[in-house]
């Protein structure tokens, strides 16, 4: 283990080390490599957990993890000579740690479980199966109209404050993945315990792992969660052949002490302050989502919170660009017209019942009507018969479908669909397949509904 004393200058959270020329021939015998650890000692002796993260010549950038704060420029340093690891297996689940990938609650010792280096790199696009697999949340906006599909990468897009937070929570206690990995950058405390409460009310946490950083501890931190978290879950998915769902909140955090590294690294800044590369960071991490072939699959979803509600900001610009689709929160309820599943169309009607593409697109179409008769209403404009029963359609689509309360099955959320149809609307008013009508328009409200339309 290479070890030297001294620090040529510290700048934020970044030391950057020269080699002395002592130590010129050990240095060959153990080059360093990107990512490879170090300690430092700081002014109380303690250990500062660091990795490299740029070689140039002679001088040697470190990240360090701890932050800088105590460390002096006479501070000893030892290269560790291996990458940042992290444990693996059964025994992580019902576990959290920190964002070193160190225990944070009161578990059993994990010193004696095999680890596992970071995995970095993305799949080979031969090792990945197609996208054909459902995975249901019992959110009817997603399950009914942007299904989420197994290997998928998608965000939610979100104003800060919105309950992005509590939905991606639910959606770790409801869907149907075999382990949900979760990692958290940025949290305060009420969002953390708020996690850990939810999975441990609802009976998950034995197929639960966090990884947590939470708002006190070091901004370095939030750059390890991601790859933490995809790593074990890659883990779990080809040498365990499972299905595996990750969360992780909030990747404008994680772009955000990004930014402070290229500001101490005296980076060139692109739009807004962020680091040039900001596209290749983000998709890095999500294109860790893959099916596959012969083993399990990992389905990445995130929360990206928009500054100002400006989708047009470099975190939610760059991340549309990576991914398959978005859920976008706002008002409390996912937005039907700016949400989108790009994979959908891999299991509506194969995986799900072949009434399910015409009537999802029938109950948007109206929703959409319903949204023209309010403006026509809020212009006074005299509305008709029709307008009169979208306006009350659009009052219970929200609450039956919107409404982030709800917890149906997708089938009964299908079955809901059709008697809301028939409770405001003839079948010749929705624009659906005759075969589909006779199979399963529900009979007693078609001539209530003919009947006061004729009237």
């Amino acid at each position: 283990m290479l070890q030297f004393q001294g620090i040529e200058h510290i700048n934020g959270d970044i030391a950057v080390l020269r080699l002395p020329h002592q130590h010129q021939n050990q240095w060959r015998q153990h080059p360093p490599r990107l990512n490879d650890l170090a300690l430092l000692e700081n002014n109380q002796g303690e250990p500062l957990l660091a990795r490299i993260i740029k070689l140039d010549d002679e001088l040697v950038h470190l990240q360090v993890i701890n932050g800088t704060r105590g460390l002096a420029t006479d501070a000893k340093v030892h290269f560790l000579n291996r990458p940042f690891d992290v444990p693996a297996g059964d025994a992580l689940l019902g576990r959290v740690f920190n964002g070193r990938g160190a225990p944070m609650d009161q578990g059993p010792d994990l010193s004696h479980i095999r680890r596992i280096p970071l995995q970095l790199d993305t799949v080979n696009p031969i090792s990945r199966n197609l996208a054909s697999k459902m995975i249901r949340t019992r959110i009817p906006m997603i399950d009914v109209f942007n299904c989420l599909v197994e290997s998928q990468k998608i965000p939610i897009f979100s104003l800060a404050g919105e309950p992005f937070n509590p939905l991606l929570a639910r959606i770790g206690v409801q869907a149907d993945a075999d382990i949900v990995v979760f990692g958290g950058m940025g949290l305060i405390y009420d969002d953390y315990h708020y996690f850990h409460h939810e999975f441990a009310q609802a009976g998950v946490s034995d197929r639960t792992i966090m990884f947590v950083n939470q708002a006190s501890d070091p901004i370095m931190e939030r750059l390890l969660v991601p790859d933490l978290v995809l790593s074990v879950a890659e883990h779990f998915a080809v040498k365990e052949n499972k299905r595996v769902l990750v969360l992780l909140t909030d990747m404008t955090a994680f772009a955000d002490a990004l930014k402070e590294v290229g500001i101490a690294m005296e980076q060139i800044p692109s739009n807004r302050g962020y680091i040039g590369d900001l596209y290749t960071q983000l998709a890095r991490r999500y294109e860790k989502a893959c099916d596959f072939k012969g083993a399990g699959s990992v389905t990445i979803l995130s929360a990206t919170t928009m500054p100002g509600n400006d989708v047009t900001h470099p975190v939610p610009d760059n991340t549309g660009y990576i991914t398959e689709g978005q859920f976008y929160l706002h008002d409390g309820q996912l937005d039907p017209f700016g949400s989108l599943s790009r994979l959908k169309q891999h299991v509506i009607g194969k995986e799900t019942r072949d009434d399910h593409n015409q009537l999802m697109n029938a109950l948007i179409r109206l929703y959409a009507q319903a949204q023209d008769a309010k403006q026509k209403q809020a212009m006074s404009f005299d509305l008709s018969e029709l307008d009169q029963r979208l306006l009350r359609y659009e009052v219970d689509f929200r609450a039956q479908f919107m409404s982030l309360n709800v917890d149906i099955a997708l089938e009964d959320a299908l079955d809901a669909g059709w008697l809301l149809l028939a409770k405001y609307f003839a079948p010749h008013e929705v624009l659906i397949k005759q075969t589909l009508l006779d199979r399963f328009w529900p009979s007693k409200q078609t001539d209530d509904v003919q009947a006061s339309t004729s009237v």
